[in-house]
């Protein structure tokens, strides 16, 4: 598919979900370029950043469950159906329990195989003991029709931070994710999980395209929204050495795209509510480190998009805001 035939596609997608309005999720196009092999060209869905919440008894946030609750819908009758789901973090809003088990009830409706991302919602509170209960490890690998698949906890941070001596689990998880908060300490991925990428990677071919799928962006954006992650530059020199990777990331609850040498990055919209641009703020723009091509943001509020990994190379094609 080149570009011109997707963007056809693409729009013709769209006009045939306005009347049921727009899709809170994205779907990746993979193609390989040059390779003569079309059947290995593949499609995944990704939803991302939920925020369920409990507000009283058993009753949740009512936007926030119909968005997600849509969103599966919308997946199950996408013909041909994709190859496979990503969640890109933030299930929950609290982190509880409830909230958890809820969303992965509505997750369960899914058609397509599923794989989760870990986001700071879901771990801050009993630093990710339920949400392993029903999903597995927070970081692995697999391979999918040519592409090598890469999950990162990135929403770790700090061991003294984690493990201070908090008035309450609830109180670490207000800190941690409350928006310009002073206090929260900044995402990582950390040393353990580091080694472990470094083995993976040691075992991956340097042609193969790498895809990693994390929560927080695996670059500097904005530290006092913690759009950040404190080691994203030794991320970025291990995945160096590949010839193509694309990072796809939630969190920021808008669309944004960057290049850093090898690497782009794609973000993910939310199904909850939108953020602002990170770029609309002077002070932002002071921690923005010189890029290949200048981060471009786009601040849409909840949707869709359509996404082709073209040769390692992504191409997007937007809905319109809903």
């Amino acid at each position: 598919m080149d570009r011109r035939q997707f963007i056809s596609t693409a729009m013709q997608c769209l006009s045939n979900v306005t009347i049921a309005g727009v899709l809170p999720v994205s779907v990746v196009k993979v193609a390989f370029a040059n390779s003569g092999q079309s059947t290995r060209d593949f499609s995944f869905a990704c939803i991302s950043d939920a925020h369920l919440q409990q507000i009283r008894g058993r009753q949740f946030v009512a936007r926030q469950e119909q968005a997600l609750q849509r969103a599966v819908s919308e997946i199950n009758q996408m013909s041909p159906r994709p190859d496979f789901v990503v969640f890109g973090g933030d299930l929950a809003q609290l982190g509880s329990r409830a909230e958890l088990d809820h969303g992965a009830d509505i997750l369960s409706r899914l058609r397509s195989p599923l794989h989760m991302v870990m986001g700071e919602h879901d771990y801050y509170l009993d630093l990710g003991e339920r949400w392993r209960s029903l999903f597995g490890e927070p970081s692995y690998s697999f391979d999918h029709k040519g592409v090598h698949f890469i999950v990162l906890n990135s929403v770790l941070t700090c061991e003294d931070w984690t493990l201070r001596r908090w008035h309450s689990a609830e109180r670490r998880m207000a800190e941690m994710t409350g928006l310009d908060s002073p206090r929260m300490s900044p995402f990582m991925v950390g040393a353990a999980q580091r080694q472990w990428l470094q083995q993976d990677l040691d075992n991956t071919d340097k042609t193969t395209p790498i895809v990693v799928l994390s929560h927080a962006p695996l670059q500097k954006i904005r530290k006092a929204w913690n759009f950040w992650t404190d080691d994203a530059d030794i991320l970025q020199a291990m995945l160096a050495p590949f010839d193509q990777v694309n990072v796809i990331y939630g969190h920021v609850h808008q669309r944004l795209h960057n290049r850093i040498g090898n690497i782009q990055f794609d973000s993910v919209v939310a199904t909850a509510w939108p953020w602002p641009s990170p770029q609309r703020s002077a002070e932002a723009a002071s921690h923005i480190p010189v890029l290949t091509v200048p981060i471009a943001s786009n601040n849409r509020e909840t949707g869709w998009q359509l996404v082709n990994l073209h040769s390692g190379h992504v191409d997007v094609a937007d809905s319109a805001a809903s």
